[in-house]
C-alpha cells in the first residue's frame, strides 16, 4: 500500500509546515523496496530529527547491507489528528508506506521525555502499543536504540528488541538473521541475543554493549538528505570522535560512549568535502562530546580549510573552557559563545570532576572577547551532590569576573551574559547513579537564592522546569512498573513532553496515581548494595569503578582526564588511549 498525498492535499495545506510530511528532499535516495525493509523512526518533529546524525548512520548501515531504509518523524498534532480522523495510517517519507507494513521499526530514543511520542507514532500507525497486544499478529518488529536504552525498563513492555551501544553493524546483522529465519520467529530471537548489543525483553537476556573499535572503517553517510524546511542544526555534520576523556561524574554520555575513538584527519576531511559537495551547505560542524580534546584538531582545521570550498565555515560546538583557543573559533559566527562551568565554586567543580579552574574560565573568556565575541552563555546545574549556598553564590562571582575581563579593553559592543541553570538528574551508569534528586522545594529555594545573588549584575537567568526534571529522573531510573505509567500518560493525552508548554503535568500525575507509581521511589538515594534496574547491562565501565568515583566525589578529589593516565574503568583492553589492542 502507498499513501497518495494528493488525497491529503487539503490537510497538508491547512497544517503548520506541510513540508514535514511530503518527502522528496534534495539528496534523498530513490525509494526502493527490498526483501527486508526498515523504517528509522524519530520520536520528535521533522526539524529535530533531521538534525540527528545517528539516525542517518543507522539507516546507512541497512542500505550498505542491501536492505531498504526509510524515515518517519513524529507529526505535529495538527497533522497527526488530521490523518487519524481520516483513517490514514502514519507513513514513511520516502516510500509513503504505512509503518505497519515494514519489517522493522527502529525508534531512536535520545531523550526520556520523548517516550510518549513513540507510543503516539505507534498509535497513529495502527500498531498495538504493547508486545503482548501484538502477539500473534502481523506487525513489524519494534526496536529501540540510542542513549536512553542503557536503561530500557520503562519501555520494555512496548518493544521487541533493544539495541545497546554502537549500532553501525549489529542492527543490520539482525536484519540478516531475520531473513535467514523467514521472520521474527522464536529461533530468530534466540539467535540475535548472541550478538553484543542486542537485548530481547521477552527473553530477559544479559547483554554487553556493541562497540565499534575503528571509526575510520565505520559506516558513515557521505551523502545526506537536505531537509525540506530549516532544521534545528542546518549544516553538514561530521563526527570527529566518539566518547570523552574527561569523566565528569554527572555525565552519562561520558561513560556509556567510552572508550574514546577518533577518526583520522584524512577520513574527516574526505567526509566533510563529500557532504559539502552533495548538500550545498556552507558550514561544517565538528561534533563530539569534547571536540577540543581531538588530538589533531589544528591539523584537521588546516586540512579542512585547505580542501573545502572557499566560504565554508567550521563550527566547533563542543569546546571545553580549558581547551578553548581563539584560533579554533576564528571562522565561527561570533554571536554567542557557550561555556559550561557546571558549578559556581572550585570545590563543587572538583566534586563533579569538572577539572576546570576559575583562571581557565577567565582566560577562555578573554580569548573569545579578543576575537570579537560580545555575548557569553554559561551553563550550570542546581542540586548537585554536596551543593551549598556558597556554591550558588559562586555563580554570581564568576559572572562578575567575566564582566571585569571584558572591561579591561575598549570593546565596540556591550557585553551580554546569559546564565542557564538546569536541575541535576542522576542517570544510570554514572558515579552519581545512586544519588537522590533534590526535591521541588529545595530546587525552588536554590533558584530564589540565585535570583537574589545575580540581582543588579546585568545577567539574564534561565532555569529548567522542576516537574520536567523530576519526570526525566523517573524515566531515566525507572523499572518495569514505570511502563504502565508511560502507557497511561499517553492515554491521558501526554505527548511532546519536552516541548515546555505542551507538557501535560496533570496527565502524568494521574498516570502515576493510576499505575500505583510513586515518583519519590525513583528520585530517592539508592543504597550502594541495591540491585539496580539496569544491572543486567554491561556498558564496559565497571560498577566498582563507578563506586570508587562516587567516593572520590565526596572526598572532593579530581580524577582528571584519561589522557593524563588510564583510570582503570574496565575498558582498558578496548581503549586506544590505554594502549588497548583494538
Amino acid at each position: 500500500m502507498k499513501i497518495n498525498l494528493d488525497e491529503l492535499s487539503d490537510l497538508l495545506l491547512g497544517v503548520e509546515k506541510p513540508s514535514r510530511y511530503t518527502g522528496g528532499e534534495f539528496g534523498a535516495p530513490a525509494p526502493e523496496e527490498k526483501k527486508f525493509n526498515f523504517c528509522m523512526c524519530f520520536p520528535d518533529v521533522y526539524e529535530v530529527g533531521m538534525s540527528n546524525l545517528g539516525i542517518k548512520i543507522v539507516a546507512e548501515s541497512f542500505l550498505k547491507r542491501g536492505h531498504g531504509a526509510d524515515f518517519c518523524f513524529t507529526p505535529w498534532k495538527d497533522f497527526g489528528e488530521g490523518i487519524k480522523a481520516r483513517g490514514v495510517p502514519l507513513y514513511s517519507l520516502g516510500l509513503k508506506k504505512p509503518l505497519g507494513e515494514f519489517d522493522m521499526l527502529g525508534f531512536s530514543m535520545q531523550f526520556e521525555l520523548s517516550y510518549t511520542n513513540m507510543l503516539y507514532m505507534l498509535d497513529l500507525a495502527g500498531i498495538p502499543l504493547t508486545r503482548r497486544e501484538r502477539a500473534g499478529g502481523n506487525y513489524p518488529v519494534i526496536a529501540i536504540g540510542g542513549p536512553c536504552t542503557v536503561n530500557p525498563e520503562p519501555l520494555s513492555d512496548f518493544v521487541d528488541i533493544v539495541f545497546i551501544g554502537d549500532g553501525e553493524s549489529v542492527d543490520a546483522d539482525v536484519a540478516d538473521i531475520y531473513l535467514k529465519h523467514g521472520g521474527a520467529t522464536e529461533e530468530f530471537y534466540k539467535e540475535i541475543i548472541k550478538l553484543d548489543g542486542v537485548y530481547v525483553p521477552a527473553l530477559g537476556n544479559k547483554v554487553k554493549k556493541a562497540l565499534v573499535p575503528d571509526l575510520d572503517g565505520a559506516i558513515f553517510p557521505e551523502r545526506i538528505t537536505v531537509p525540506n524546511c530549516e532544521s534545528v542544526h542546518d549544516r553538514a555534520v561530521i563526527e570527529v570522535m566518539r566518547g570523552c576523556y574527561r569523566g565528569c561524574r554527572f555525565c552519562q554520555a561520558g561513560f556509556i560512549y567510552r572508550p574514546v575513538r577518533a577518526r583520522s584527519v584524512q577520513t574527516l576531511t574526505r567526509q566533510a568535502c563529500s557532504l559539502i559537495k552533495n548538500t550545498g551547505y556552507n558550514e561544517v560542524s565538528l561534533n563530539s562530546l569534547s571536540t577540543g580534546d581531538y588530538p589533531n584538531l589544528r591539523q584537521l582545521i588546516k586540512s579542512l580549510k585547505s580542501e573545502l570550498p572557499e566560504g565554508v565555515t567550521l563550527a566547533l560546538p563542543s569546546l571545553r573552557v580549558d581547551s578553548f583557543d581563539g584560533d579554533f573559533a576564528q571562522d565561527a559566527r561570533k554571536t554567542s559563545l557557550t561555556f559550561a562551568p557546571e558549578a559556581g565554586s572550585q570545590r563543587l567543580r572538583d566534586v563533579i570532576n569538572k577539572d576546570v579552574t576559575e583562571e581557565e574560565i577567565l582566560r577562555a573568556a578573554e580569548s573569545a572577547f579578543d576575537i570579537g565575541y560580545s555575548a557569553v552563555k554559561l551553563y550550570f546545574m542546581l542540586g548537585l551532590p554536596t551543593e551549598t549556598d556558597d556554591d550558588l553564590l559562586g555563580i554570581g562571582q564568576i559572572c562578575a569576573l567575566i564582566k571585569s575581563v571584558y572591561k579591561k579593553k575598549k570593546r565596540s559592543k556591550p557585553l551580554r551574559i546569559s546564565v542557564s541553570c538546569s536541575t541535576f538528574i542522576p542517570k544510570p551508569f554514572t558515579p552519581f547513579q545512586w544519588e537522590r534528586q533534590a526535591s521541588d522545594g529545595e530546587i525552588t529555594a536554590k533558584q530564589k537564592a540565585l535570583i537574589e545573588g545575580l540581582k543588579g549584575k546585568g545577567v539574564t537567568l534561565n532555569w529548567s522546569d522542576n516537574f520536567t526534571a523530576m519526570l526525566e529522573a523517573v524515566l531515566a531510573r525507572g523499572d518495569k512498573k514505570v511502563c504502565k505509567a508511560v502507557r497511561l500518560a499517553y492515554l491521558n493525552g501526554c505527548k511532546f513532553d519536552g516541548w515546555g508548554k505542551e507538557l501535560n503535568r496533570e496527565g502524568w500525575l494521574e498516570a502515576f496515581r493510576q499505575a500505583g507509581v510513586s515518583p519519590e521511589d525513583y528520585t530517592r538515594e539508592r543504597d550502594e548494595s541495591e540491585v539496580l534496574p539496569w544491572d543486567y547491562i554491561d556498558v564496559g565501565v565497571t560498577k566498582k569503578f563507578l563506586l570508587a568515583e562516587r567516593k572520590r566525589a565526596y572526598a572532593g578529589k579530581v580524577t582528571g582526564s584519561c589522557l593524563s593516565s588510564c583510570k582503570g574503568c574496565g575498558l582498558q583492553s578496548d581503549c586506544p588511549a590505554a594502549g588497548g589492542e583494538k
